[in-house]
């Protein structure tokens, strides 16, 4: 039964009697010692009622409990860490925060985390990885219990750093028989090869292809060109634009195509919003979607099956990655072995009204 807090509180906590709040410029911050002193016990119980209650009596519990929450002591997590050599912190790396096709992996990363007792942290590397590097090092320096990867780490220099570690790390979004450490994702090449037949299949026989710039949109246009032209197709009319990818230059790239190539069939797009665009575009012109001209995403994100029409697209399981990567590290942090280092979970082509 919860008693009245005024019942339990320690005489070095009562407000006559209570030592002064220490001052953050004389200190730097409160200290262990500073709620130690407040609470009348020793720094190394409030240590142990922090970090091993179990140990600790109820009574102990609440005279640290109420001392922590008069000074607003935030625990040094990372003195803790290297005790125990753990951090409960996992560290993810994502090209951009701002496009939402990473979201869904980022939800369910971070959920499973904390279902496990962990945190995580989160940096933006760029499409270009021109800052995944720099960002490596910083996250290897507070040595967090496990790091994330979206996509393959390509750089020899941050894959020497990550090895060198031995830090848990999770390659996640692609595939490779080489992975750093674990990897859970799906091919690429495939996703653009199965695009190619699915519209070769639909009766297609003019499309271009609207891509990003970026390494994973690369490997899926390579796998549709390949995939096409060994079915006999000509060579696809390539646009390029600079990712992360937006409805703007979906409409921009469309645009461009038609003034020189007007008998183009089928957008084959490297994400969903380029799909939008290009359908946007071609409405605006009085073209009808797909009788005059169609168009494939990639991403399936929450829009797709909404729009008018409906975008014909990918399917990633975000979801899964995210939990996978989580179970990966986590098995890892804890000791536990893991079996099979990489699991590749494939796509879904999913056909709506676009194409």
């Amino acid at each position: 039964m919860q008693g009245h807090v005024s019942a339990t509180i320690p005489p070095a906590l009562n407000d006559s009697n209570a030592p002064p709040r220490p001052s953050r410029r004389s200190s730097g911050g409160i200290t262990l010692d500073d709620v130690s002193k407040l609470a009348g016990v020793s720094a190394i119980t409030v240590s142990r009622a922090l970090n091993t209650p179990e140990l600790v009596s109820p009574k102990t519990r609440e005279k640290v409990r109420l001392a922590v929450e008069r000074t607003g002591y935030v625990p040094n997590l990372l003195a803790g860490g290297l005790a125990s050599n753990r951090s409960r912190l996992v560290a993810a790396l994502v090209p951009t925060i701002a496009g939402p096709v990473f979201l869904e992996t980022i939800q369910a990363l971070t959920e499973a985390l904390a279902e496990a007792g962990y945190q995580l942290m989160l940096g933006q590397a760029g499409y270009h990885n021109s800052r995944e590097d720099a960002l490596i090092d910083a996250i290897v320096g507070r040595r967090p219990d496990g790091i994330v990867l979206t996509g393959i780490m390509r750089s020899a220099e941050g894959r020497r750093r990550l090895l060198a570690s031995g830090i848990p790390v999770v390659e996640t979004w692609d595939l490779t028989p080489t992975p750093v450490d674990m990897l859970v994702g799906f091919s690429h090449e495939k996703v653009g090869a199965d695009i190619a037949q699915y519209i070769h299949r639909k009766g297609y026989r003019h499309p271009a292809v609207v891509t990003g710039d970026d390494q994973r949109a690369n490997l899926r246009r390579a796998g549709f060109e390949q995939a096409w032209q060994a079915l006999g197709g000509a060579a696809p009319r390539v646009q390029t634009v600079p990712a992360p990818t937006t409805l703007g230059s979906g409409r921009a790239a469309l645009s461009e195509l038609l003034a020189t190539d007007p008998a183009v069939d089928v957008l084959v797009c490297s994400s969903d919003a380029l799909a939008h665009g290009v359908i946007t575009e071609a409405q605006a012109r009085g073209l009808r979607v797909p009788e005059d001209v169609a168009a494939m995403g990639f991403g399936d994100l929450g829009f797709a099956r909404h729009a008018h029409p409906a975008i014909s697209t990918v399917r990633i399981d975000g979801t899964a990655i995210g939990r996978q990567a989580a179970r990966f590290i986590i098995d890892r942090a804890e000791g536990r072995a893991v079996e099979h280092k990489v699991l590749d979970l494939g796509f879904s082509l999913i056909e709506r009204d676009s194409a």
